[in-house]
């Protein structure tokens, strides 16, 4: 942590965070002009003043950047300062610098709002989500109006799974299936297996010749994702129950499609 007399000082909390830089930036009585000063994208608030500038931004905007771990979501943008010369004057007499702003939000946990101030190297701030983000799984009906009564199937029907993150009070989000499963166990890694859906979004089944397997384009909501899959099993074996284990996550609303984040259907008439 930082003494009282840091420059810089941030407060987040649970769609926002509020960064406080003093005009005196580096401490020796000149004061830097409020236009010199970024976060990210964006200028400062009207609530500056003749020693403070403040800027007061959504955890989206200004051109943030969102990065997740199993536990962690992180929002990270830059503090920049790029002196400009005064009227006529081809001088500077201060250096450029960048504060990297981070600020951490446990997936799990109660929220804690007050304000902290960030060290000068690169730092972070700590603040709990105020909900859980809870996933689900469902067997629906074929007219995605209610989860399946029964879970007993007959070769040549059809599975209507829809997958859900319920946000609660969360800020918005995306969901995707990275991977799913399916295996004759509850133990995911157990053989024999059978990939539905693989390569961070790819829905690998519908690529077999008598499958019509599909993601359901456009989702019905960002939190939602709904795919089909013919009902199978699996071959040399007399066990009729099995069992679909699938990695669900949640990124930020804004994400476009991607590598990493999407959610594809195979094509037969192009065969792409």
């Amino acid at each position: 942590m930082l003494n009282p007399s840091s420059p810089v000082s941030v407060q987040c909390s649970e769609d926002s965070m509020v960064v406080t830089v003093q005009r005196d930036f580096y401490g020796n009585g000149r004061l830097v002009n409020p236009s010199d000063l970024l976060l990210g994208t964006c200028t400062a608030g009207s609530q500056s003043s003749g020693t403070t500038v403040v800027f007061q931004i959504a955890l989206q905007e200004c051109g943030s950047n969102l990065e997740m771990t199993s536990d962690i979501l992180i929002y990270k943008i830059n503090l920049s300062y790029a002196p400009t010369a005064s009227s006529n004057v081809p001088i500077i007499r201060s250096s450029p610098a960048v504060v990297p702003i981070w600020c951490y939000y446990p997936r799990f946990g109660n929220v804690s709002s007050n304000a902290i101030k960030p060290t000068w190297a690169p730092f972070s701030t700590t603040v709990s989500s105020e909900e859980r983000l809870s996933f689900s799984l469902t067997l629906m009906t074929e007219d995605w109006s209610a989860p399946r009564p029964s879970l007993v199937y007959q070769l040549g029907e059809i599975f209507y799974i829809e997958a859900l993150v319920d946000m609660e009070n969360h800020v918005p989000m995306m969901l995707f299936v990275d991977s799913c499963v399916a295996t004759l166990t509850p133990d995911e890694t157990s053989n024999p297996h059978y990939d539905i859906i693989t390569y961070n979004g790819c829905l690998m089944d519908g690529m077999l010749g008598d499958s019509s397997s599909a993601f359901v384009s456009p989702r019905p909501e960002a939190n939602k994702l709904r795919f089909t899959v013919d009902a199978f099993r699996f071959m040399n074996s007399d066990l009729s129950l099995i069992y679909i284990t699938c990695h669900l996550r949640a990124a930020d609303i804004n994400q476009t499609p991607d590598p990493m984040n999407k959610a594809c259907s195979y094509n037969k008439a192009t065969s792409r």
